[in-house]
């Protein structure tokens, strides 16, 4: 059984038999294998194997290999495998212990955060401790929320502190950072899917915030790649007034619908007003499509173009009210 554990088909067949198998054999596994738990750990194959007899294991066992743990929970979250037997420990052990383990990671929360690995740990503690055992954590993003959330990991963490944490505090100024800088998140590569997060699971306070701050831009943010997702999400998940203030923008004051013909043409835009045109009432539509039929034949031109003259052709052969 030595060798078994630290190899592809010895951790394999240790994984499979450890969810069926007797407690003795069990603790025969265990005793052989915790000796070099802490090596296993960040092995290929191993990590699995420690994985599963924290799953798997006994109350006593779990306990002894979160002992283990102890003074290498930041190498390990971290490490490529060692952090995904960090993150099990987190789910499984108990709650002292899931404290004390979380401890070791105070000082070296933002280099978790931007860390391939270490990000991962970071979530999943937000996830499954309760938030009054990882203020030091959450407290280390205030005033960094929006570097946090123009980061590749950074925006993930965020996102789950919006999900997780409903401590009245931390929401009122995670989500004020963002609703301050909304208009350069939304056009940023990582930043448009913290504004997304807000506009399909904020409250329709923020979600309107949001859209104010929009307005007026809704244009250009439309032709840009990372905003015209959140001014789709905007046409989604905003009130019906709302939606018509977004959608008189694109229409524009007169009846040549400079706004709407440039969207038409655009690699970006062109969705958004497919959008518009998914989930506007009839009457809405009925106005739309009768601009839109204006400019087809000169939209088939355009390569980003074809798209809308096949939605309006769909739409037209389901019957769309505008003819």
């Amino acid at each position: 059984m030595h060798v078994c554990s630290g190899d592809q088909y010895g951790s394999r067949f240790i994984q499979q038999k450890l969810e069926t198998a007797t407690r003795e054999e069990k603790n025969m596994v265990f005793e052989e294998i915790m000796p070099r738990a802490l090596s296993l750990m960040t092995d290929v194959f191993g990590n699995y194997v420690v994985q599963k007899f924290l799953e798997h294991g006994s109350a006593a066992q779990r306990g002894d290999l979160a002992d283990q743990l102890d003074g290498h929970v930041l190498a390990l979250s971290l490490q490529m495998y060692g952090c995904r037997v960090i993150q099990k420990a987190i789910e499984v052990i108990d709650l002292d212990q899931k404290k004390k383990m979380v401890l070791e990671l105070d000082g070296h929360i933002m280099r978790c955060v931007r860390d391939q690995n270490g990000n991962h740990v970071i979530q999943k503690c937000i996830e499954c401790v309760p938030q009054d055992a990882i203020q030091f954590i959450i407290s280390t993003f205030y005033d960094q929320v929006v570097s946090l959330s123009t980061h590749p990991y950074g925006c993930r963490v965020i996102q789950r502190v919006l999900e997780y944490c409903d401590d009245i505090k931390t929401q009122q100024i995670v989500m004020g950072e963002i609703l301050q800088s909304v208009c350069l998140l939304a056009q940023n590569q990582y930043g448009n899917y913290v504004v997304q997060h807000v506009l399909e699971h904020g409250k329709p306070s923020e979600r309107s915030c949001i859209i104010k701050k929009l307005a007026g831009q809704i244009v250009q943010m439309s032709l840009q790649k990372f905003a015209s997702n959140v001014v789709e999400k905007c046409l989604t998940f905003g009130s019906l007034e709302e939606r018509q203030i977004l959608v008189n923008e694109m229409l524009g004051s007169t009846d040549e619908n400079e706004p709407l013909q440039a969207m038409m043409k655009d690699q970006f835009a062109n969705y958004v007003v497919q959008k518009v045109l998914e989930i506007c009432d009839d009457q809405q539509r009925e106005l739309i499509l009768s601009r839109i039929k204006v400019h087809l034949n000169a939209l088939k031109k355009y390569t980003y173009g074809k798209h809308i003259v096949a939605r309006v052709e769909k739409l037209v052969a389901a019957g769309g009210k505008a003819y």
